[in-house]
């Protein structure tokens, strides 16, 4: 009985951790997208952060001992400025703000505010959450800490203003929001660890949209697991979306086209699927409480 247990577990497990467990973000049909311009990306760099402001691509970089603040030539992918966060520091999400730049970091609590044009740190400001993706609406700062929270702080205090919590069509939190982008009025939001950028409702955190990048970036080419679509950045005066990820050798600019409300066949098949999978979930863990049950009793 024990083994039977055991293995039951084991088989929940299985089906709970499926990239496929919890379906995509929503049951629209996702945006259509087309690649506009392939530029090169240093692929040694963590992309954490990502923001075009006035015909310069800023870029922040993760990992303890190689965080950096960046100025890029979108060209040629060069490294034009940089400066080298102290090796405690896991550099996470960055954004504008008037001539400054904001960037956060992990699990330290503490944001950088830098000259945008020196990069000489003004000060230091904290927070309570992990730090993950950060932008702002021309009002707050809004940040994400991998959860399916997006904080609203004021940007001279970091003072958290409001929240909102993102769902899915479900109702059901969609978590692991990562790195932001403020759109045309919507919060751009990746999805850690998968291949999905989704629009989302600054007002409500209803889940207006999304977009599935999978295959835009040659697998072959990407040698770490690590190496997951991370960086979001929007030229607001030309209308240009840019997208990358952490280790990436390449920057695309993509034009997204909003799509049709009904899901297509493949994606609808895809939504059962999950949804059977959430079945079968519950289905599993109802049979190990019974066996859990019968263990103890007998």
């Amino acid at each position: 009985m024990r083994q039977q247990a055991i293995l039951l577990v084991a088989v929940i497990f299985a089906v709970a951790l499926s990239p496929a467990m919890a379906g995509p973000p929503s049951s629209r049909r996702p945006d259509a997208y087309r690649v506009v311009q392939v530029f090169p990306h240093d692929p040694g760099a963590f992309t954490q952060g990502l923001v075009y402001v006035d015909g310069h691509l800023y870029e922040s970089t993760g990992l303890n001992g190689r965080s950096s603040l960046r100025l890029v030539d979108l060209q040629t992918g060069r490294v034009l400025q940089r400066h080298d966060l102290p090796g405690e520091y896991f550099g996470e999400g960055l954004t504008d703000w008037g001539n400054d730049l904001v960037q956060l970091t992990w699990k330290t609590g503490t944001a950088f505010i830098y000259d945008r044009f020196t990069f000489a740190v003004r000060r230091t400001l904290h927070y309570p959450e992990e730090g993950w993706g950060l932008t702002h609406d021309g009002k707050n700062l809004i940040l994400s800490d991998g959860s399916s929270v997006l904080h609203f702080l004021d940007p001279d205090t970091f003072r958290e203003v409001r929240r909102i919590s993102v769902k899915d069509d479900q109702g059901r939190p969609l978590l692991n929001l990562n790195e932001l982008e403020y759109v045309r009025g919507e919060i751009y939001a990746n999805v850690w660890q998968t291949n999905w950028i989704v629009r989302i409702s600054p007002r409500t955190g209803r889940v207006l949209g999304w977009i599935d990048l999978s295959g835009i970036m040659d697998k072959s080419q990407l040698t770490d697991p690590d190496a997951v679509l991370n960086g979001i950045a929007y030229d607001a005066r030309w209308d240009r979306l840019f997208v990358t990820g952490k280790l990436w050798p390449k920057l695309f600019e993509i034009k997204v086209t909003s799509a049709a409300k009904e899901p297509a066949a493949g994606e609808k098949a895809l939504v059962t699927q999950a949804r059977r999978r959430g079945i079968l979930y519950w289905c599993l863990t109802q049979r190990y409480a019974k066996l859990r049950l019968a263990t103890q009793t007998g």
